[in-house]
């Protein structure tokens, strides 16, 4: 059996806590200038990496069966917590009508779908040379700003805007990486974000929805053509902060190390905690005392409870449509109490 790269791992649960931290940061962007700093620098990195790492992991596109693998893995989970998210706004807002849709994704659902999308899409662009589709996709979403009509309906826009991170990382080799943590390029990429951070304070005014890659021009109330110049510097930005993070991931085993095989898990989970957070007397108390420790606190709590044996194997029929971890857990309780003394 082939080990499993610790590096990789590391970089997934370090994502995905950085996920859960800027969703609850989220709340307090525009009453706190040192948080709406922190929050977009998070956003400059944290998903085009959880991006490009999928891209890499989709070698496999052509492997008999791949297509029908992510569709159960992507889809079928997708469907069942667009409906669970509608049963829970129901009851969290107390609406009168119960709304169901499948074409909107809920919150943080739209990564499924582009996800799924993105893998079909290495179909058309896999055999290019990589810098000629990587231009083209680029490209691509420079101009899908320009269009009104490209939003987040079945996620459209974020598919397209953000196909390059998956793209690129379908192109990488492991040597790239390798070559990302010499302590040249740790050095290098140090001052790139003490830079990079300079700059986002410099600019205060800069709307973190630029980041999202969700939006059209025209939503931020700027020329259309400046749009474009915009998104190209995002992008730019984007890409050297992931290179960045990607530069200090660890690469031996730590305790936190096999999270990383479960972040869908937290990924899917964590958005009911989160949106029941929102709005409650928990949040009102973190916004008085202005408690970041606080808040990283619980994002850590809660990134290593949604990915830990107990909650992965109760969610695992959902999550995966498997009960494989169930009969682990099961398998292992026998043991213990079947054993001698």
């Amino acid at each position: 059996m082939r080990q499993r790269d610790y590096y990789f791992d590391n970089a997934k649960i370090l994502l995905i806590f950085l996920v859960v931290f800027g969703h609850f940061l989220q709340s307090y962007i525009e009453t706190s200038t040192f948080i709406s700093f922190l929050y977009k620098f998070i956003y400059t990195f944290h998903m085009p990496a959880f991006i490009l790492i999928s891209g890499f992991f989709a070698k496999g596109i052509y492997e008999k069966g791949y297509i029908g693998k992510i569709t159960k893995k992507l889809i079928l989970p997708y469907i069942l917590f667009q409906i669970a998210y509608a049963v829970f706004y129901y009851f969290l807002h107390s609406k009168d009508t119960f709304k169901l849709e499948f074409f909107e994704p809920h919150w943080s659902l739209w990564f499924l779908i582009s996800l799924f999308c993105w893998n079909i899409m290495l179909l058309a662009f896999s055999h290019m040379k990589p810098k000629i589709a990587l231009v083209i996709v680029l490209f691509a979403g420079l101009v899908a700003g320009y269009f009104d009509w490209i939003s987040t309906y079945f996620s459209l826009s974020r598919t397209i805007v953000l196909f390059p991170f998956f793209l690129a990382g379908y192109f990488l080799s492991k040597k790239d990486f390798r070559a990302l943590v010499q302590p040249k390029a740790k050095l290098a990429a140090l001052l790139v974000m003490l830079i990079i951070a300079i700059g986002i304070l410099s600019f205060p005014d800069l709307n973190e929805k630029w980041f999202f890659g969700s939006k059209a021009y025209s939503e931020f109330k700027s020329e259309e053509v400046l749009g474009m110049f915009q998104r190209a510097g995002i992008y730019m930005v984007q890409f050297v902060m992931t290179a960045c993070f990607f530069a200090f991931v660890p690469r031996r085993q730590f305790f936190f190390t096999s999270w990383g095989r479960n972040t869908l898990y937290v990924y899917l989970l964590h958005g009911f905690i989160v949106r029941t957070f929102r709005g409650s007397d928990l949040e009102d108390y973190v916004d008085q005392v202005q408690a970041i420790p606080l808040l990283l606190v619980i994002s850590l709590i809660l990134t290593a409870l949604l990915s830990s044996k107990f909650i992965t194997s109760l969610t695992q029929p959902i999550i995966e449509l498997k009960w494989s971890k169930l009969k682990q857990a099961a398998h292992r309780l026998r043991n213990e109490y079947s054993s001698p003394g």
